[in-house]
């Protein structure tokens, strides 16, 4: 349980949700999927339970995932899930609500902003605050990014792809695609419907990416996977084998798009700043940085070293939680006439 003005940092992802408690950690992650009975717009299941239900549910209920890319696609259920998230880390009603700082991509608009603002104050928050995701995942990776020295980080979520560039507590230049594992997941899925006329589901399509999936196979092991679905043709069920290689072919028109939106930042670099991220590299963040040689791609398509953070998967959460310490220097951005670029700004 929290205490009477315990603050939180809150990684709304496309996938997953994670939140932060000051001085206590990470107190929760669950999936950001939502149950519902589509008949009365019922909650039945949030999280992993939900999760546990997609592609399993009767006509009646549907299993869904209230966030795409990074941004509210359904207000309501998203307002309905932080609160339930909000009550299970036991966050206090009434007088003692907690201050929440949640990370939003790049180059999120203000409408989709305030929405993510409006989200968290209905669902219980006393306060809430908004951080860009690469300033979140900076500080959440350790990196000082006060100093004027070229801090440069690439954050793979569920939804989003963020590439930045960081100076003295700002943006300096930014790109945000619209694609992260998910569209992954989705590759793979057109993939095998594709080449095996087969038929399979995004959480097989992810356990798939996980366990054999590469997006450097010259240098990864060929290994092998059976999956199960739906014969497209006889509408039976069919296994079929799927290897490293063919999942890289899967994904490797995704994994492009990223290398050429993290070469686009680069080419946009002020050149003083570019030379500190040749000395110190690249650090990339987020569940998608996991993907296995995908550090090894991006070093070898920039000629810049690269770095995966220490467990990439919490540190936009983490980030967020350091973010929390500095709430007075948010609030005075927010509140003065210049406000530093990507901080907080509250409601």
């Amino acid at each position: 349980m929290l205490g009477f003005s315990n603050d939180l940092g809150i990684d709304l992802g496309t996938a997953n949700v994670l939140v932060y408690a000051r001085g206590k950690g990470i107190v929760l992650s669950e999936p950001s999927v939502v149950a519902i009975n589509k008949d009365n717009r019922k909650i039945i299941a949030v999280g992993s339970e939900a999760r546990r239900m997609l592609g399993r549910t009767p006509g009646n209920i549907v299993a869904i995932r209230p966030l795409r890319h990074g941004v509210i696609a359904d207000f309501d259920v998203t307002e309905k899930m932080l609160r339930y998230f909000l009550q299970k880390v036991g966050a206090r009603r009434g007088l003692f609500r907690p201050r929440v700082m949640i990370c939003i991509p790049a180059a999120v608009t203000s409408v989709e902003e305030r929405a993510v603002r409006q989200a968290a104050v209905q669902a219980g928050a006393r306060q809430a605050y908004v951080i860009e995701e690469p300033l979140a995942a900076a500080l959440g990776a350790g990196l000082d990014i006060s100093e004027p020295s070229g801090k440069m980080v690439v954050d793979i979520g569920g939804g989003t792809t963020d590439v930045a560039v960081l100076s003295l507590g700002g943006v300096v230049c930014s790109r945000s695609l619209r694609l992260g594992g998910d569209r992954l997941d989705e590759d793979i899925v057109r993939y095998v419907r594709r080449t095996f006329n087969l038929a399979i589901g995004e959480r097989s399509a992810e356990e798939i990416k996980v366990a054999i999936g590469s997006a450097d196979p010259a240098s990864s092991p060929n290994r092998e996977m059976e999956v199960r679905g739906r014969d497209l043709v006889t509408g039976l069920p069919r296994a079929v084998t799927i290897s490293t290689a063919q999942v890289y072919e899967a994904i490797r028109e995704s994994l492009e798009a990223v290398v050429g939106a993290v070469k686009e930042v680069l080419e946009h670099t002020p050149p003083e700043l570019a030379a500190d991220i040749v000395d110190k590299g690249i650090v990339l963040t987020g569940g998608g940085a996991l993907l296995s040689g995908i550090d090894r791609l991006l070093s070898r398509e920039t000629g810049v070293p690269v770095h995966v953070a220490d467990d990439p998967l919490t540190c936009v959460a983490r980030g967020t939680g350091r973010a929390l310490a500095m709430l007075h220097v948010l609030s005075g951005n927010a509140a003065g006439k210049k406000r530093r670029p990507g901080w907080g700004r509250a409601v």
